[in-house]
Parts: structure tokens; C-alpha cells; sequence
């Protein structure tokens, strides 16, 4: 069966509350549980710092008469940028620079991603999110999937759970784009034939994403092998000290690819939702646009009008230098700092703001482009 007639039966069963459909037969599963054990002495041998908080205000400098932009960040350890050290190296911080400096506003973001969370903790991030009427979000970008696939959750459960969030986020307001499920077949240890199921199954789940979530009225990134070349090339510097999780460099690669949809979202690029057939784009059926999307990292999915949809190849935009947030007063003490932040953490923080380390994290940092 067709890639795109697979994602339409998980999409359809997910819509309509079907069975459970898996997306691996069942000899397969005991091949992929054996692997998987040999995997996990390899992968994650070392330990992913604590994701950083990068909650607050991004693009200071473009304060004015315009309210800022809210963007809201949900999903599991890749949307929270668990891997790396620093709040201006979380993809949350990366597009909130970003999208401040082409709207030339500032942008708010608040970042509800929890690492380890399945699509089956959206409601609960989403409920965070809609808490108050006041700070409903602009946009909001989700990055799921890769847990769903190796906790083996049913894909008709996960897309169900997937697109009852966006549809939510949409009823809310905001604006949807949603990074699906990444080929977990290039993280570095894991090795045939475990490579070739997680690459077979986190496409099937990547395209049936694409297919709920753009008929509830979002927008879907393909991450797909976006980092697979450079993973190859530069395993140790793109992946973090767990050696699973992406580092610095490797989330500013993936924020580039989904930066131009956000972007586009919001209507601040007009322009670049025109085809363009040079580029290989066209308008498709959905489900073909999503198995085609499953596997081109990169490449966006855009309701038109059903069942189409446009398939587009954006042109990745240079990321700004990023600072950390700009934190705001609390409302009870009016002090600044980050939210949840413990003294001893406010303490270090305020003193390399000051400079008393020697290292400064205020600074721009120049991150790399494709």
C-alpha cells in the first residue's frame, strides 16, 4: 500500500475514531524491540542538560504603538530545546528573534513543550496556553512526534490527539504550524534494520500529521531528515552531549526551515504563498502532498481547498543574532527574571549578565545558514 493511502487510513480512522492502525506489521515489531534495546546502550549515553527557560519578550528594540506578536511554542524535548545550555540556543528563542525581526515587532513567546511528552500531553499544554483569555497566542508552532514513535503509541491515537490541539489553537485564534515527526533513521547509533523501520515509520506518521492538521486549518513543516546531510557530516558537532538530541547548531538548522512558514502564516510574506514551478511546487491532493512532504525535509503543506493542497519548497532565511528574553516584572513582586527561576539560579544569571564570570549571555550570537 502507497505511503499517502496508509497516512489517509491513520488520518481517517483518527477522524472518525477508528481502531487502532499500526504502521509496523507485527514481525516486524520484535526486530525493532531488539534493536531498539541494543540502541539505547548507545543512544542518550551521555546526560541532556535541563532545557533552558527562553521565556519573555524578543525584539526590544522594535518596542512601539503595535501590540507584540504572541508565539507559543508546544511539544516535546525539540520544541523545548532540550540539549543545549543557553535560552538564545532553544529553536522557541531562534523564531522568536526571527519572526521580530521581519515583523519588526516584538514577540512574546512562551514555551509550554515538555521532553518526553507524547501527542497525548497537547491537551494539557494547550489548556496552559488558553489559561488566560488575555495572552492567547498570535501563532503557535508544535513539534511532536518523535516519542509517539518510540513508545509505540497507536498513529490513529496520536494524530487524533494531534489534530484536536490545533483545532483548538484555531477555534482559540491563532495560527498553526506544526513541524511533524522527525526520520528518527538518522540519529547516528542506531543501526539496520532499525534504521529502515523508524525511517519507514516516522514518514507514515510525519505524512497522516500532515493531513489532520492541515484540514483543521494549519500549516505542516516536513523535518523529516532535515539534519540527516549534516548529521553525516558533522555528527559530533550536530548532535548534543546525550548524543540524541540536536545541539545549538542543529536546532538553528531546523528553526531556518520553519521560519519562512511562520512567517508566511501571518501574512507577512504575501507574496510567497505563490506557486512556483521551478521549485517543484505544485497543488495536490492532500494525501499525496503529505507523503510527498514525508519525504523532502523542508518542504511545507498548505490547505487550499479541499481536498487539495498547496506543497511548497520554501528558501530558508538567515537567522538574526539572537540574545536571551527580556525578562518582565512578575506580577507579585515586581521583580524581572525568568519564570520558575530559583534564586541561586537568578543569582548566576545576574552576575554573567554583569560580566562578573567573563562571559556575557546578552551577547548576539551569529548562527549559521544554509
Amino acid at each position: 500500500m502507497s505511503r499517502a493511502r496508509v497516512a489517509r487510513r491513520i488520518a481517517a480512522g483518527a477522524a472518525y475514531g477508528g481502531g487502532s492502525i499500526g504502521l509496523l506489521g507485527a514481525a516486524a515489531v520484535g526486530v525493532l524491540l531488539a534493536e531498539v534495546q541494543l540502541a539505547k546502550r548507545q543512544v542518550g549515553g551521555g546526560i541532556a542538560p535541563v532545557p533552558p527557560s527562553a521565556d519573555g519578550q524578543y525584539g526590544v528594540a522594535f518596542a512601539g504603538p503595535a501590540d507584540p506578536l504572541r508565539l507559543g511554542l508546544l511539544g516535546d524535548s525539540t520544541a523545548a530545546g532540550q540539549g543545549v545550555h543557553r535560552a538564545g540556543q532553544t529553536p522557541g528563542a531562534l523564531l522568536a528573534s526571527g519572526l521580530a525581526a521581519v515583523s519588526e515587532r516584538p514577540v512574546d513567546l512562551r514555551n509550554v513543550a515538555q521532553p518526553g511528552a507524547r501527542s497525548d500531553d497537547l491537551e494539557r499544554q494547550v489548556s496552559l496556553l488558553l489559561a488566560d483569555p488575555s495572552r492567547t497566542p498570535d501563532v503557535c508552532v508544535i513539534m511532536i512526534g518523535a516519542n509517539d514513535v518510540t513508545h509505540r503509541m497507536p498513529a490513529t491515537q496520536s494524530v487524533r490527539c494531534l489534530t484536536t490541539a490545533v483545532r483548538r489553537l484555531r477555534t482559540a485564534g491563532a495560527e498553526i504550524v506544526v513541524g511533524t515527526c522527525p526520520d528518527l533513521g538518522t540519529i547516528e547509533p542506531v543501526y539496520q534494520p532499525l534504521r529502515w523501520l523508524a525511517r519507514r515509520v516516522s514518514r507514515q506518521l510525519a505524512a497522516a500529521q500532515t493531513i489532520g492538521s492541515v484540514e483543521q486549518g494549519g500549516r505542516t513543516v516536513s523535518l523529516g531528515d532535515l539534519l540527516g546531510p549534516e548529521f553525516e557530516a558533522n555528527p559530533r558537532e550536530l548532535f548534543g552531549p546525550d548524543n540524541y538530541h540536536p545541539s545549538a547548531e542543529g536546532y538553528a538548522t531546523a528553526a531556518m526551515a520553519v521560519l519562512p512558514t511562520l512567517c508566511a502564516v501571518l501574512g507577512l510574506w504575501p507574496e510567497s504563498d505563490r506557486l512556483d514551478g521551478a521549485r517543484r511546487e505544485d497543488m495536490l491532493p492532500v494525501a499525496k502532498a503529505a507523503s510527498q512532504a514525508a519525504r523532502e525535509a523542508g518542504t511545507e503543506v498548505t490547505g487550499a481547498r479541499a481536498p487539495w493542497a498547496l506543497l511548497k519548497h520554501r528558501r530558508r532565511r538567515r537567522l538574526p543574532a539572537t540574545t536571551e528574553p527580556h525578562p518582565e516584572p512578575h506580577e507579585e513582586t515586581g521583580e524581572t527574571g525568568v519564570p520558575g527561576e530559583t534564586e541561586e539560579a537568578r543569582e548566576a544569571r545576574e552576575r554573567a549578565e554583569t560580566g562578573e564570570t567573563g562571559e556575557s549571555h546578552g551577547e548576539p550570537r551569529n548562527l549559521p545558514a544554509n
